[in-house]
């Protein structure tokens, strides 16, 4: 069955816009509530976790889905302000039914949205959430007032996500005379980034950590990384992390200002676990994942496999595989030995404990990988165009990944939501990326 308002990280979009209005994520919080329940063990009352990052929105939502949870009779914990991921420990922590994180995770202010975590602190299965839209399918109840839900506050929330980060970087090491830049985004990691790293013994600049509701991903983070590298020059800083607004997202930058995106961190964890004789497997990138990457992971002599774009399909990918280290571009990284989901604090830790135990820079451990340009057009299409048929097309395609010779590669890609398609083309060679994309995207019939 095709999910309707569940898509690939939970309900998202516009607050004030349908489902992101009270009504809805009341029901949403009932249904969720009732399926639960369902599930529960006889005489076994759930319980949840709701975490939140700092949209002004927060504060609407949360009380909406507290209602909707005590009318199904289940117990809610409110923790405020919390990091993605911190929702997903606290939740397998604290032995809770399952935790909920209100956000939109990079999206600006006006955006928000619902993400479930199992009790394992993993993502709900599509089961799971095809459980929760045929709940809603149907008329909103409540149960007696004996059986209504209760709420409670977990006051020390970030202290335990802080002390679960710092048990992630070894214990033999530490952060001292390292002096790093954390940008916060003025997301839901402005109180417990900035202490995980000073604790462990960094000198610590932050940035990012006023948030006012409205200025979330507003010019700081991991998707607007020049406030960072601009922080890094201006106070010699050793290096730069950059989280996004929920905090599962890391971009990294050296004291020259070089920025290390997702892809590039995949490779110097993987490379990392290899030389201290950890048997990984192999290691899941997606589909946009730079093929220079690719090539240098399976130099390692571990297998690379490519998911669809999205940490959920990556997490399932590894999950099938029985690997540990995942992750894509924009900077959600997996290191399955330390969490059950993607989490930049953690990943910015592993990066770290890699550089000490090498001895060498970010810069020095990706020496041998050259990032390949990347060329990337969107092309708006006739409506009713069926590019799949394209015999054209499909021959200028098979052209250029013959001329490439296994020196690039290239992606079609058709967007879900409007008649776009996506052409990616990567190579050594910058001006062929453009020229050979061009190529391809001038056959398409243009509105």
């Amino acid at each position: 069955m095709k999910k309707q308002y569940f898509g690939t990280d939970g309900i998202r979009g516009e607050v004030g816009q349908f489902p992101i209005v009270p009504e809805f994520i009341t029901r949403l919080g009932y249904a969720a509530g009732k399926v639960l329940s369902s599930q529960a063990k006889p005489g076994e009352r759930c319980k949840i976790l709701i975490g939140k990052d700092t949209r002004v929105s927060g504060y609407l939502l949360e009380a909406a889905l507290e209602a909707g949870f005590a009318a199904a009779g289940v117990d809610v914990m409110l923790c405020g302000p919390m990091p993605t991921p911190g929702v997903a420990y606290l939740t397998k922590a604290l032995r809770l039914s399952a935790g909920v994180v209100i956000s939109a995770s990079h999206n600006a202010y006006q955006d928000n949205g619902i993400k479930f975590f199992s009790a394992e602190g993993g993502k709900l299965t599509d089961e799971f959430e095809l459980a929760i839209e045929a709940e809603l399918a149907k008329p909103m109840g409540c149960v007696s007032s004996k059986e209504l839900g209760k709420a409670f506050r977990l006051d020390d929330a970030a202290g335990r996500y802080i002390e679960f980060c710092k048990s992630t970087f070894p214990g033999e090491l530490n952060l001292k005379g390292m002096k790093l830049v954390v940008d916060c985004a003025h997301g839901a990691a402005y109180h417990t980034a900035p202490h995980v790293f000073h604790e462990l013994g960094a000198e610590v600049i932050s940035i990012g950590v006023q948030p006012d509701g409205r200025n979330i991903n507003d010019g700081f983070g991991a998707t607007s990384p020049e406030a960072l590298i601009a922080k890094v020059k201006e106070t010699k800083a050793d290096l730069g992390i950059a989280l996004d607004g929920d905090a599962d997202r890391l971009q990294m930058v050296d004291a020259s200002g070089r920025l290390f995106n997702g892809d590039e961190l995949l490779y110097v964890l993987a490379k990392d676990r290899i030389e201290r004789g950890q048997a990984i497997g192999g290691v899941v990138g997606t589909l946009m994942t730079n093929l220079a990457v690719e090539n240098a992971i399976k130099g390692l002599g571990i297998g690379f496999e490519r998911a669809n774009v999205g940490d959920r399909y990556v997490l399932e990918l590894l999950k099938q595989k029985g690997w540990i280290i995942g992750g894509e571009g924009s900077g959600h990284l997996l290191c399955l030995d330390q969490h059950s989901t993607g989490d930049g604090t953690i990943a910015a830790l592993q990066v770290l404990a890699a550089m000490s135990q090498a001895k060498k820079s970010l810069a020095q451990l990706l020496d041998s990988v050259k990032i390949f340009p990347q060329v990337l057009l969107n092309i708006k299409y006739k409506v009713g165009y069926d590019w799949k048929a394209d015999g054209t097309l499909k021959s200028k395609i098979s052209q250029v990944e013959s001329d490439l010779k296994g020196t690039g590669r290239v992606l079609i890609r058709a967007s879900g939501t409007e008649p776009v398609l996506r052409v990616m083309v990567e190579a050594q060679d910058g001006g062929v990326a453009m020229s050979s994309a061009k190529s391809i995207a001038n056959l398409v019939p243009t509105v």
